[in-house]
């Protein structure tokens, strides 16, 4: 792991630090802010007394930002301190539906255009003052939008061009659908973050007596669209990986989609091995729980399911019978969008925390280091396997 110690003090910060959680993420924006804080208190003197650090050692990093709302269901943005010279990070969760506002006195759930919206206002409000301000959008959105396929929007390329007309000079995401739509914006920063690296420690930490070596175990791409994430983590662990074709019916369309027909597997025998499915998200749940199935009719032994972001937009009754007839043994996604109470309390759920890594990730960005070391984290999973093998991981 990299470690906040030998990343900050390398150049001077761009500008003071402010960090705005919009509604919906102030868990995730709070425990960021612990990490900088925490960080910050303990860094060397000498570097921190010179002016260009002024404002850097502080209690709270986050801007007091609102977003009221009227009865209409029209709302603004409202900053109550200076952002003049600041290097702002905003963090929206356009996933998050619990939150709730009310609208001709009907309670309304919270849409990604909701989310989307909010995040614009609180540009609108910064006035242009900040010196740099940095999106960090986990789930990028419309990203399933993200290409023209007849006469259609292009929902995803629309919003990037809205936020850098904004004055947004840097988008941060994780595990984008197609990363090919930073295209959109080819003179604006645009960074897709792989968070492989915490679904290796999260399943280390919680499942004993795992072989990792291609004897014992495989990488499995639910899709075509997933092969670079299995390959990534297969060469890293050093195991083989296999792949899913969706095989489709292209001849109709349900719910905006051509239905799949049948998965059918490329690669070499699962039999007798425990298998990790690799994905950017579950949805409705309905393919990924097919490919587990398709697995064990090929005598997999233990699947692990990781995704990075876990919708369940159908909810969780089908995967509890699935996890009672044995067809996976634990589902890993992480906490950058927003996790039901009913989630969390699935015994067979390993929640994966990037608090810490968007922390990291923003202490960087403020010194103007570079990242790299982020976007490819091969390294720190071979250090982590390491310390599995040694009896390391607790």
């Amino acid at each position: 792991m990299i470690h906040q110690d030998e990343v900050i003090l390398e150049s001077i910060p761009v500008g003071p630090l402010g960090l705005v959680p919009l509604l919906g993420c102030e868990e995730l924006g709070q425990k960021v802010n612990f990490y900088l804080t925490s960080w910050r208190r303990t860094s060397p003197k000498e570097h921190t007394d010179h002016l260009s650090f002024n404002g850097y050692v502080k209690d709270n990093y986050i801007i007091d930002a609102i977003l009221p709302r009227f009865g209409s269901g029209e709302a603004k943005g409202m900053i109550h301190e200076s952002v003049r010279g600041k290097d702002l990070y905003l963090l929206v969760d356009v996933c998050n539906h619990s939150i709730t506002y009310k609208m001709a006195g009907l309670v309304t759930r919270m849409s990604p255009d909701d989310h989307f919206q909010n995040l614009k206002r609180i540009i609108a409000a910064v006035e242009g003052k900040a010196r740099r301000i940095t999106v960090f959008m986990p789930f990028l959105y419309e990203s399933r939008q993200h290409k023209r396929t007849g006469r259609e929007s292009l929902d995803c390329a629309i919003a990037l061009q809205e936020l850098v007309n904004m004055g947004v000079d840097n988008i941060i995401t994780f595990d984008a659908h197609d990363s090919r739509v930073q295209n959109a914006i080819p003179l604006s920063g645009f960074e897709t973050v792989p968070p492989v690296y915490q679904f290796m420690k999260g399943l280390l930490r919680h499942v004993k007596g795992l072989t990792i070596d291609s004897d014992h175990m495989m990488a499995i791409s639910p899709d075509e669209g997933a092969t670079d994430r299995a390959i990534f983590l297969a060469s890293a662990l050093g195991v083989d990986m296999g792949m899913f074709y969706k095989r489709r019916d292209y001849t109709q369309i349900i719910n905006g989609m051509n239905p799949i027909l049948a998965h059918e597997f490329l690669g070499s025998s699962v039999e007798g091995k425990d298998v990790i499915i690799l994905d950017d998200m579950i949805s409705s749940g309905d393919s990924m729980l097919e490919v587990a199935r398709e697995l064990k009719r090929r005598n997999a032994k233990r699947i692990f399911i990781a995704a990075t972001f876990g919708l369940f937009t159908h909810g969780f009754e089908k995967f509890d019978q699935a996890y009672k007839e044995g067809l996976f043994t634990n589902i890993l996604t992480t906490n950058l969008i927003y996790q039901t109470p009913e989630l969390l309390k699935r015994s067979y759920y390993i929640s994966c925390d990037m608090s810490k890594y968007i922390a990291l990730l923003i202490d960087t960005l403020n010194h103007d280091g570079s990242i790299s070391g982020f976007l490819n984290p091969y390294d720190r999973i071979k250090n982590v396997v390491t310390k599995y093998r040694n009896g390391e991981i607790i």
